[in-house]
């Protein structure tokens, strides 16, 4: 059965804090999803599905769907594969709409790490002490930024991708993001700017790493007799593709993520290839992330990936690949630490038309969205999402 079609996004809403102090994560959830559902002209009551993952409080979707009175459930799901949860949610919220077990469903997503003092590569990766991986690899002391490092520092011995082409990344991104009143780091940066900030874990400088930062977002997926008879403009949803990519016992390749499998299944759903699409939303928490993932998407050759985004290749009105007009998780937004679910809103702002006018790509009619959770030097999950205009 393909999802292709079957089901559309009609609202979608990016909370505006980036630093929460004064609110709960469970405000942050309902907040957002109020802000979701008034874009698309639905209240909760309309809501029948129920999606989120592990940033969820309590019970996760238990204690979230008491909270926020949703009380018409059919469908609850809280797939959790970190970044990539909510690109999953997608094509498992389509899934259920084209089986008849929802019309109308939630996705939200909130945190406040930000509020709660988290430094850039200073949590490990303990994330249970029962995770059946911790024994073996926590005596080592890996964190998310050396685990990055190590797979930059691998592409660069594979592939001569250099520093200064990590940093491309980092630029394309700050030049969107001055157009953000909410981003983090609005001032646009260069090279120079990126190689002299202060190294974090070889070869990662502070600027080729993500923002830390509170609040969240939620989309609303509904039927297309939902989208119908809605008075908005809805995204259709053509294609969705998901996998993990593992250690494999040791056996693992550092320069390739799990977009090598999810992004063929995306493109052939769909019926599009990646020469066919105007604007791509790259999870970004590092600039390898953008570089290893254009490059299995098949935006360009493997270990090109570096050369590919030289000279402004992903800016907006510049380049071949628009990318994260946003700002993305480099500049903007990386709620919680779990930036997926904002490559989603960013591209169907895109597709309505609805992006900043300097960053808008003209006659925007397919986008891309992928998420990246885990880590690409350890155990990740992939989704990727082919979104594209109604008459699409």
């Amino acid at each position: 059965m393909t999802i292709k079609g079957k089901a559309y996004i009609a609202g979608i809403f990016e909370h505006p804090t980036r630093k929460a102090v004064d609110l709960s994560v469970a405000q942050l959830h309902a907040e957002v999803a109020a802000g979701a559902l008034a874009d698309a002209g639905l209240t909760k009551d309309d809501v029948d599905g129920y999606f989120c993952a592990g940033d969820a409080p309590g019970l996760g979707p238990l204690s979230m769907i008491e909270y926020m009175g949703l009380n018409q459930l059919r469908h609850i799901d809280s797939t959790e594969t970190g970044g990539s949860s909510y690109l999953m949610h997608i094509g498992h919220a389509a899934d259920a709409i084209a089986a008849g077990k929802c019309s109308v469903a939630l996705i939200t997503l909130a945190g406040r790490p930000r509020a709660d003092g988290m430094a850039t590569g200073t949590k490990p990766r303990n994330y249970g002490a029962d995770a059946p991986d911790v024994p073996f690899e926590f005596i080592y002391g890996p964190t998310v930024v050396n685990m990055y490092g190590m797979a930059a520092r691998r592409h660069m011995h594979q592939f001569g991708t250099t520093s200064e082409q990590l940093a491309w990344v980092k630029v394309a991104a700050s030049h969107h993001a001055q157009y953000n009143p909410h981003a983090v780091l609005r001032d646009v940066v260069t090279v120079e700017d990126v190689l002299n900030s202060p190294m974090i874990a070889d070869p990662l400088h502070r600027l080729d790493c993500c923002v830390i930062s509170d609040g969240g977002g939620a989309f609303i997926v509904v039927s297309k007799e939902v989208a119908d008879s809605l008075d908005r403009e809805c995204v259709k949803i053509l294609g969705q593709g998901e996998t993990s990519k593992n250690l494999n016992a040791g056996q693992v390749d550092l320069t390739f993520t799990g977009a090598r499998w999810s992004g063929p299944r995306a493109f052939e759903e769909a019926g599009v290839t990646p020469a066919d699409i105007d604007y791509a939303s790259i999870y970004d928490s590092f600039t390898i992330t953008v570089i290893e993932t254009i490059e299995d998407l098949g935006f360009c050759p493997v270990g090109e990936g570096g050369r590919f985004v030289m000279d402004g290749n992903l800016i907006s009105g510049v380049g071949k690949l628009p990318f994260n007009t946003d700002g993305g998780g480099l500049c903007n937004n990386h709620p919680t630490n779990r930036g997926g679910l904002t490559k989603v809103l960013e591209a169907v702002r895109q597709l309505r038309g609805e992006a900043h006018p300097k960053v808008q790509v003209p006659d925007c009619r397919l986008a891309l969205a992928h998420g990246t959770g885990g880590s690409i030097g350890s155990r990740m999950g992939s989704s990727t999402v082919i979104l594209g205009r109604a008459d699409a």
